[in-house]
């Protein structure tokens, strides 16, 4: 039979997190008192001598010293606290000088973050400080009691612990109910303490995080480039799919087409009857190519979803899915072009995946706006499974959305069923 766990008030005060807590803020006193004292002496000198050249580089190499002093910071919470915190952007100056650094150093808003944090910190680090050795101390001084409480009478000349004392008063706790008394207390210190303790380091967390990383506008400009990259990436794989598909499609179709009518023009005076054969041939073969051709102009942009919208667009996707599929649009209007055929290439990837891999007998899709965002969800009764890390295609889909501020929600348990919901900005 196995074991039961222990109830997490229990096991708080024996984790490795708790201890890493307590070593986070132990360690953070003397650092914070030496970034304190750095800061106001040299952002005290720069102010003095900015009546000379003196005061801009004095002040520009505190601000450096500042950012040195949050890479230790964000180092720090990152292997006691498990806190990721992206390291900001490097400052650069425009022409690579000297005087240009100093520039940008002081007009760098991440820099001055981090003089303000080794300004803010030192208070904070002193309460958390004196909280965290207060409780810990007599926490677990108190619960061991009765370990020691033996070395007052053998070496102190005393019971034991003195509670109160005067000239004509004292108390000591000696009596066995005292002594239980006294651990009882500390096991209360010992149990509440990693709590008030992660409470305090909860606010150290912000504090690194807000003051320490990088900025809103500079994580959205790199995050607007790596969707830059996304969609470039995506447009250059859709043009290498639509040549290869051109080149191994239709276009091979027309060459073996003209050919073959050269041959039958050839024929033409010697052997009318397979001359007539062979355009009867080419006739058919304009046929197929005619289809590959349009097979192609949907998979690039359908016409029926510029002329009708998403409703007529999927109700068309799914006539051609291997399952009964229900199509259920409610829209007031409709989206931006861009998104709208962003929404119809993703419910026809995922009603593609239905049909290849589902194993399903039915399966639904639901479109609705909600809050200013469009909403996308494929439904199967399928084998489940479906996993974003397992396979190319909703990894693909999840970047494409990524690329427009959207988002993939995959609910695939093993055995099924399955849905997939798509968030879209809804842009109109």
């Amino acid at each position: 039979m196995a074991s039961l766990p222990l109830p997490a008030a229990l096991r708080a005060p024996f984790e490795g997190r708790t201890w890493r807590a307590v070593g986070y803020v132990l360690t953070g006193l003397p650092l914070s008192v030496a970034y304190f004292c750095l800061a106001v002496t040299l952002v005290s000198a720069g102010a003095g001598l900015l009546v000379t050249f003196l005061g801009v580089p004095v002040l520009a190499g505190t601000l450096a010293l500042c950012r040195g002093f949050g890479a230790v910071e964000r180092a720090r919470a990152r292997g006691m606290l498990g806190l990721d915190v992206r390291a900001p952007e490097p400052v650069r100056g425009r022409t690579g000088g000297a005087l240009s650094w100093m520039g940008a150093t002081l007009k760098s808003g991440v820099s001055w973050r981090h003089l303000l944090y080794a300004l803010l910190h030192l208070p904070w680090a002193v309460f958390s400080f004196a909280v965290t050795v207060a409780l810990w101390c007599w926490g677990w001084t108190l619960f061991t009691y009765p370990l020691w409480q033996w070395a007052f009478p053998m070496y102190a000349g005393q019971a034991g612990l003195q509670l109160y004392g005067d000239e004509t008063h004292s108390f000591y706790l000696d009596t066995p109910f005292e002594i239980g008394v006294t651990s009882a207390v500390g096991l209360v210190f010992v149990l509440v303490g990693p709590w008030i303790l992660r409470g305090l380091v909860a606010v150290d967390r912000l504090m690194v995080a807000g003051l320490l990383g990088p900025s809103r506008l500079a994580s959205r400009v790199t995050e607007l480039e790596s969707d830059r990259g996304v969609v470039v990436d995506t447009a250059a794989a859709d043009l290498r799919r639509i040549e290869r598909d051109l080149h191994d499609g239709a276009q091979a179709r027309l060459v073996s087409l003209a050919m073959d009518l050269g041959l039958a023009k050839e024929k033409l005076a010697e052997d009318p009857r397979a001359a007539a054969a062979m355009v009867d041939e080419a006739h058919g073969e304009v046929k197929l190519a005619l289809q590959e051709l349009r097979d192609l102009a949907r998979g690039i942009h359908p016409a029926v979803l510029t002329d009708r919208g998403l409703d007529a667009a999927l109700s068309a996707v799914a006539a051609r899915c291997t399952v009964p599929v229900s199509v259920d649009v409610d829209l007031p209007a409709r989206p931006a072009a861009a998104i709208e055929g962003i929404a119809y290439f993703t419910v026809s990837e995922l009603l593609q995946n239905v049909s290849k891999h589902a194993k399903a007998r039915r399966a639904a899709v639901d479109v609705w706006r909600t809050d200013g965002r469009l909403m996308l969800q494929v439904r199967d009764d399928g084998v489940g499974g479906a996993d974003v890390a397992a396979g190319r295609g909703l990894a693909g889909l999840t970047e494409r959305l990524d690329a427009v501020d959207g988002v993939l929600a995959v609910d695939s348990p093993a055995g099924g069923p399955t849905t997939v919901t798509a968030e879209l900005p809804w842009r109109p």
